[in-house]
């Protein structure tokens, strides 16, 4: 398998269905998703949303994380901090500075949780002056390279809801090209109330749980996360005897400059994003044994993206799902995720449900998979597709 792809040798992750990845499969496995009520968020919408929380308080994180006192930290980089420690401790060993090594990471919201709490007491309190300069989406990225002592490239990428698949995507591309030797990548969010009170005016939360994929879906849950791959070229793979989880096999993004805030109503950019995922990989939309869909149970993403896909694979429809139903859409950090989740697919072959499906769409002739499920799987596609026209899809492959 040495041609298949980039070789993604550790992953690490947190969400609201688990702090490690056994966790997250047990979740997945079992049909347990980590939907509830938002606790560590002062929210007027409290009692109206459902979302997918990490129920550690940003006390417990930094506990977690052995942070020391009046550290700067907020919570998405704490979540960041948290995943990517676990995805370089699944190596067993890793000499950082033993080879060209970069960290890519991916965010929406970056330090608004605490720009929101502080701003009007900014001129008021010097002591929370450390917080400011941790608005910017890369000082979570920053955080997270210095936690891990990374001296190498660092750098950030935001472009919505596919921001980690595009971080993923741009980690192979420099292995490829041999820029670097070894990058983490992937995304964090913590959900704040930019987020809420945003997505809430576009009127696209549920006041239920969601479902993706479904004729009468209302909408979405918002969720917070982390999630971050390890990806190494071949020769550190070879020297440092490394077993591949998976590869990455191909990859592709395009934009269709539909609408800021809504996919095209025939999928173009999605269509798009695919058809170069499967010309990177070399391989036919008929080798994808499974799909993790971008699914965020909206009415507009749903009808598109099932369009796209029936556009794509006609007649000869994978098996797919979306496990938004689970963690909620944890925005820039979902693509990682969600690669975690194919990874474990390919590892335990076995595809995930689409919860709180009843009601195939009337405009689609295709239904999710409502039940896990043993599969023979060797090539699995994830989808990620963020406002502003911004399709990004992922081809993993069994190692």
């Amino acid at each position: 398998m040495a041609g298949a792809g980039v070789a993604i040798t550790g992953i690490g992750i947190i969400s609201s269905i688990g702090k490690t990845m056994e966790e997250s499969q047990q979740a997945l496995l079992s049909g347990t998703h980590g939907i509830s009520r938002i606790e560590h968020v002062d929210t007027k919408l409290r009692d109206n949303i459902w979302v997918g929380e990490i129920k550690y308080s940003n006390a417990e994180l930094a506990d977690l994380l052995k942070l020391p006192a009046g550290h700067n930290y907020t919570r998405t980089a704490m979540l960041g901090c948290y995943a990517a420690q676990a995805a370089v401790a699944s190596l067993g060993s890793c000499d950082m500075d033993a080879y060209k090594t970069g960290l890519i990471s991916s965010t929406s919201v970056g330090g608004m949780d605490y720009t929101e709490r502080y701003f009007y007491k900014y001129l008021e309190d010097p002591a929370l002056h450390p917080y400011i300069s941790t608005h910017d989406a890369g000082d979570s990225s920053h955080k997270i390279a210095d936690y891990l002592g990374i001296q190498g490239l660092v750098t950030t990428i935001s472009t919505a809801c596919s921001s980690a698949a595009n971080a993923i995507m741009m980690g192979a591309r420099l292995i490829k090209h041999g820029r670097l030797d070894r990058v983490i990548v992937g995304g964090t969010d913590a959900l704040s109330k930019f987020t809420i009170n945003g997505f809430n005016t576009l009127m696209i939360l549920s006041d239920e749980l969601c479902q993706p994929f479904d004729q009468d879906r209302k909408g979405l849950n918002l969720g917070e996360a982390a999630a971050y791959l390890v990806l190494e070229s071949e020769e550190v793979v070879r020297k440092e005897n490394r077993k591949p989880l998976a590869y990455l096999a191909g990859y592709g993004n395009a934009n269709d400059a539909f609408h800021q805030t809504a996919s095209s109503d025939n999928g173009e950019g999605a269509f798009l994003a695919m058809e170069k995922a499967f010309t990177v990989a070399g391989l036919s939309a008929s080798a994808i044994d499974y799909i993790n869909a971008h699914g965020t149970a909206t009415p507009n993403n749903d009808l598109s993206e099932g369009r796209a896909l029936q556009r794509i694979f006609s007649d000869d429809m994978p098996l797919f799902s979306s496990t938004k139903a689970f963690t909620g859409h944890t925005l820039a950090a979902a693509a990682a995720i969600e690669a975690v989740f194919c990874i474990v697919a390919l590892q335990q072959q076995i595809v995930f449900p689409n919860l709180n499906f009843k009601t195939q769409m009337e405009e689609l002739d295709c239904s999710p998979q409502t039940e896990a499920r043993p599969a023979q799987l060797e090539h699995v596609l994830s989808n990620s597709f963020g406002f502003g026209g911004n399709c990004s899809s992922l081809i993993f492959s069994k190692a």
